[in-house]
């Protein structure tokens, strides 16, 4: 069965804790060796952003639960790589 090795998520987190944070915890799950977050939008009370995590064996349900203890909401998963290794998106000239 193939693993997932990389999810791209849309998250709505409120200002605290901070992505600093955030990131380590999820760094800390097993499976995971690399997490990515960036700020895409910032209001009042809350930051929108993209977090691309890698991995030898993803597991999505722990990490959904990471970012729901701290308060966070996933509004849509943007991508997913799975199976022996990444395989990256090439363009094609449709894509011109």
């Amino acid at each position: 069965m193939g693993h997932i090795k990389r999810v791209i998520l849309d998250v709505l987190k409120p200002h605290h804790p901070s992505i600093l944070e955030l990131a380590e915890n999820i760094s800390e799950l097993e499976g995971i060796s690399g997490v990515n977050i960036s700020l895409e939008e910032m209001d009042e009370k809350t930051h929108s952003i993209k977090i691309t995590i890698e991995g030898t064996s993803i597991n999505y349900d722990n990490v959904l639960e990471t970012i729901m203890n701290g308060g966070a909401e996933v509004h849509s998963i943007d991508g997913v790589s799975a199976g022996m290794k990444i395989v990256e998106e090439v363009n094609t000239p449709q894509d011109r």
